[in-house]
């Protein structure tokens, strides 16, 4: 239904009190109905996300302070190591993926200030061009007609049942949602920068130990021929001494081997070619020692993708009341105005106005409305089961974290222990075997055992510097 009023510019265009008072009517009952319903956050357990680390059958209701602190902390305090900072300032600055995280968030704020604008009306030269002629008649040369017309045009969609309103929200909500995951990624590029530069500094210390070791078997390899030569040992001996000697060499390249791949990666990860990576040592660390075990709601705060998740839940709903507007009226308002002479009927021109009104009623669109509403519907509650099933993910990541971390602080207490009853044993087996009281097969032994322990060690407190890592992410990924 349209209908056009031509007045003058200087005559208002009024509405009659009981058509005002209608549409106050009509404006708040369309708010009772929940047509302007805002996101509210659904109700969710988070007691128990959270085993305990130390007792098995337990699982935690409350969360102690200092674990969601330290979640808090800014990457700095928690990787204190001056060269890992380094690496981790490169990396936020250089890293292509935290680049393009960046940049889908400038162009999602870009798309909201478009949804903005689209509460604002509309103006534009008039679907006719501006147009001018000249007339003389033939018969007449003296009878000249000047005409002229500027065309401007301005039209304005009351937004009554919330259809832009609920479009620019879902804007807002998907906008949130990307800056959550420009914060998950740069929490990635945070933790797999520490995470490669602990395993180089844990590759370090296993090639320090395995140079050691080798130094260890060719003294004992020295020995044994000499007690060939002497006649005292049979040649199987010199063969076996050398051959534990090559197998430690061939452990140390594969330890040269890992080094060099991960430096690649590395580098890779803070944008740069593959070189050399500057770095401490294993046992200059200083991590963090104690943690609580049990996180509760800040997982909901804390976590980028758990926020990201209901940041779109709250973007489907907002489709939701976008798909249910629909079903109303469209109603636009507006104005044409030209600048004319009338083909030369007034002179000089002046303001031709016309103002309009329209309303559009959907009645029958082939289904396609109902079926839009029903899957905005569906696409909520998938929404709403990746929400749950992201917080439940957040918390196992935190118990395992906790557990983790505790399991190789103990492995690696046992691993130094270990390390001291074998280096004596291998101290006494040589004398042993000096005062032929032991065989060349139980130096041999000793020597791989003491090894053995020594690599395990260097990974135990790589695997707990990775755990303590691995926490830090699961919390949120702290601040900047």
């Amino acid at each position: 239904m349209n209908r056009i009023f031509r007045n003058k510019v200087s005559t208002p265009l009024h509405l009659g009190r009981g058509r005002g008072v209608g549409l106050l009517l009509l404006c708040l009952m369309l708010a009772s109905c929940g047509v302007y319903n805002k996101y509210e956050r659904p109700d969710v357990e988070t007691k128990g996300l959270i085993r305990d680390a130390v007792v098995d059958t337990d699982t935690l209701a409350v969360a102690p302070q200092d674990t969601a602190s330290f979640g808090n902390l800014p990457w700095r305090e928690v990787f204190t190591d001056p060269q890992l900072q380094a690496l981790i300032e490169q990396g936020l600055e250089k890293n292509t993926n935290l680049l393009n995280a960046a940049l889908t968030v400038q162009m999602y704020e870009a798309m909201l200030k478009a949804a903005k604008l689209a509460f604002l009306p509309a103006i534009s030269i008039g679907s006719t061009q501006p147009t001018g002629s000249i007339a003389t008649l033939y018969t007449d040369p003296s009878t000249t007609t000047k005409s002229y017309s500027i065309p401007v045009a301005a039209s304005w969609t009351l937004d009554l049942f919330g259809n832009i309103l609920s479009q620019k929200r879902s804007t807002q909500m998907k906008l949130l949602g990307y800056k959550d995951y420009q914060m998950a990624v740069r929490a990635q590029v945070v933790s797999g920068i520490a995470n490669a530069y602990y395993t180089l500094l844990m590759l370090d210390e296993q090639l320090r130990l395995v140079k050691e070791m080798s130094q260890m078997a060719k003294e004992t390899w020295d020995m044994m021929k000499l007690q060939h030569e002497l006649g005292r040992v049979r040649s199987i001996s010199v063969q076996s001494a050398e051959a534990a000697y090559l197998s430690i060499q061939t452990q140390a390249n594969d330890f040269r081997r890992q080094i060099r791949a991960t430096e690649n990666a590395l580098s890779l990860l803070i944008g740069q070619q593959g070189q050399q990576i500057p770095r401490s040592t294993l046992a200059e660390q200083s991590l963090p020692s104690e943690f609580a075990t049990g996180v509760g709601v800040a997982l909901l705060k804390n976590r980028p993708d758990v926020h990201n998740a209901e940041m779109n839940l709250a973007a489907c709903f907002h489709d939701v009341q976008t798909a249910r507007a629909q079903f109303y009226p469209n109603i636009t308002v507006g104005a044409s105005a030209a600048f004319t002479n009338s083909n030369g009927n007034l002179n000089p021109g002046k303001w031709l106005v016309t103002l309009f009104g329209s309303l559009t009623q959907p009645i029958f669109q082939r289904g396609a409305l109902v079926t839009k509403l029903k899957v905005s519907k569906m696409q909520y509650e998938q929404a709403f089961n990746v929400w749950q099933h992201s917080i439940l993910q957040a918390g196992n990541e935190v118990s395992n974290a906790l557990v983790n971390y505790n399991g190789y602080d103990a492995n690696g207490q046992i691993e130094t222990q270990r390390i001291k009853v074998l280096a004596q044993a291998v101290e006494d087996t040589k004398l042993l075997y000096k005062s032929r009281g032991s065989s060349y097969l139980e130096v041999l032994t000793a020597q791989h055992q003491l090894l053995a322990a020594q690599l395990n060690k260097a990974t135990a407190e790589f695997n707990k510097m990775q755990s303590v890592v691995s926490l830090y992410t699961a919390l949120g990924g702290g601040g900047k």
